[in-house]
């Protein structure tokens, strides 16, 4: 067990709780490379000007890179980027591991994780867990909860649907499940058409699903990227997006510049419709915070 060296983070419940101001988050994920960490810091130091309320950073399945998302989490933290929240995901580990892990999370003064199931490793299908493991994320809430209770546990939603749900009524079921054992509030998948989270968040309240539900968005800085994480999502790419960032060249300067002023055009709407929050998924990328567009949307929230 470690020695807790530095006070515990602030519950990020409690900033929902008590927020006088919409909430921003940004999304880190860990370089597989040593050499990377360099530029995952310089990027981090430079989205120091946005004043995040809290970063987040993505697991590794497998244990591909479990260790690098703790460094990347330490490096955040020395870098007062406010809260910082792993992720974990049920993934490759029997519940001793994920009760192992917890602690490990809690003793280094962590107290907000991002609670997954998790997507299946690499060269696999569908999802597999382990006869000693957990098969969803509800069930590794309920682990962490009742090993730490001081935890927060945010959990994922899906304004488009899970690509493994059945319907969108048992994908919302199963989203009322993750609510009931203990998880705290939701950030959603990517989307591209606000629509489809105005229509969520109503299916949601509707169901009596009254956590806050923070609305995850991409910048869509090149179109093969984007299209490539809509597959994998299934997130609708809009034909109005796609076209400009083809008019554009698909992919560099121009392009970026249509997928930012795309985002802004988002984060307007969301927050004058009174989201708690964005979520952007930044791809270790500064320019998808900072940005002319995405700051002039964000000014009223620095502190």
């Amino acid at each position: 067990m470690l020695v807790l060296s530095m006070p515990p983070d602030h519950s990020i419940s409690s900033l929902f709780a008590n927020a006088t101001r919409p909430l921003l988050s940004l999304e880190f994920f860990p370089p597989k490379q040593e050499q990377s960490l360099d530029s995952l810091r310089a990027t981090a130091t430079q989205l120091r000007a946005v004043q995040p309320d809290f970063v987040t950073c993505t697991y590794g399945a497998g244990g591909s890179t479990r260790a690098r998302t703790m460094e990347v989490c330490s490096l955040l933290r020395d870098l007062e980027l406010g809260p910082v929240m792993p992720h974990l995901t049920c993934v490759g580990s029997s519940r001793d591991e994920l009760r192992e892990i917890a602690d490990d999370i809690h003793a280094r003064g962590f107290r907000n994780i991002m609670t997954l199931r998790g997507d299946p490793p690499q060269g696999q299908t569908a999802f597999e867990a382990r006869p000693d493991g957990l098969a969803h994320a509800s069930e590794l809430v309920q682990l962490l909860k009742a090993r730490h209770p001081d935890f927060c546990c945010g959990v994922a939603g899906y304004p488009e649907v899970h690509p493994e749900a059945e319907s969108a009524d048992s994908d919302l079921l199963h989203l009322g499940e993750k609510i009931q054992a203990g998880g705290d509030f939701v950030t959603t998948q990517l989307f591209f058409n606000n629509e489809v989270y105005f229509r969520f968040v109503a299916r949601c309240r509707a169901a009596e699903i009254d956590a806050p539900i923070l609305p995850g968005l991409l910048p869509a800085v090149s179109l093969p990227q984007v299209r490539r994480i809509c597959a994998m999502c299934r997130a609708d790419l809009p034909s109005a997006l796609a076209d400009q960032l083809e008019a554009a060249g698909g992919t560099g300067p121009a392009a970026a510049r249509v997928g930012l002023e795309w985002v802004a055009n988002q984060i307007r709407e969301l927050l004058v419709a009174g989201a708690p929050g964005i979520h952007l998924y930044i791809l270790n990328r500064a320019e998808a915070a900072i940005a002319p567009a995405i700051i002039d949307c964000f000014e009223h929230l620095a502190v």
